[in-house]
């Protein structure tokens, strides 16, 4: 049985002033206590056993019997790498061991953000891929499951661009991209019908007033044909100044 006793004090002795070992009985067989407190931190304990945190004995040559010494701090470091292992060799091994994607769902993948054009996904896929027929395979059966459209490519495009940019522009990114000239020549006609409208509301939120001056008003022409606007239409925008002449 463990029975709680009194702090060891490094003075502690018998009355010849010998220590006596903790747990034994001196020459008059009277009992020691082991020096045990339970509120007792473990450094200090071992402080008083006579054990440095190195796990050796400690000296008592040059140190003070004052039992109110204070007791050896312990000291926490942080876990080394192994000489010359990179700090990113363990991620690099995860990513390693990772299941390589298939073609199909990084296409997938692709499709899943936005609306791509058979060109444009087979562009971004052409560096995964060793044979090109294994990746026209793939193309062709995304069409086939409602995956890869063109048509939906198209309407998507001219719903993105339609609010800044005159036909031109947008004809010029469709064919660009491959989309086939009957949906062009469609696409064409739908953004011609709505031209004039279009070109206003760019012109008024940047301007919203007629040119003065020959140099603002080629300022403000070029600054719609930059958005793909016809001639035309920028002549029609810009008519009530040749009006005022």
């Amino acid at each position: 049985m463990i029975r709680k006793g009194r702090p060891v004090s490094h003075a502690a002795g018998d009355a010849g002033g010998s220590r006596v070992p903790h747990g034994r009985r001196d020459a008059g067989g009277a009992d020691h206590d082991d020096a045990f407190d339970p509120f007792e931190s473990f450094d200090a304990h071992d402080e008083a056993e006579g054990r440095g945190p190195s796990g050796q004995r400690a000296t008592n040559a040059g140190t003070s019997n004052d039992s109110s010494s204070s007791p050896a701090e312990t000291i926490y470091t942080r876990s080394r790498r192994v000489p010359g292992e990179s700090p990113d060799r363990k991620d690099k091994a995860d990513k390693s061991q990772r299941p390589v994607r298939s073609l199909k769902g990084r296409a997938l993948g692709y499709l899943s953000r936005r609306e791509y054009s058979r060109a444009e996904l087979s562009r971004k896929l052409m560096p995964f891929v060793e044979e090109v027929d294994a990746l026209e395979s793939l193309l062709d059966s995304l069409e086939k499951e409602g995956w890869l459209s063109d048509s939906r490519f198209a309407e998507s495009l001219i719903h993105r661009r339609a609010s800044r940019l005159g036909a031109n522009r947008i004809v010029g990114e469709l064919k660009r991209h491959a989309v086939g000239q009957t949906l062009i020549e469609e696409a064409s006609a739908q953004l011609r019908e709505t031209e004039l409208a279009r070109a206003q509301a760019v012109w008024r939120k940047k301007y919203g007033e007629l040119p003065e001056t020959p140099a603002e008003k080629a300022r403000q022409a070029r600054f719609l044909a930059a958005r793909g606007f016809s001639g035309a239409t920028i002549g029609k925008i810009l008519k009530g100044f040749d009006d005022e002449d």
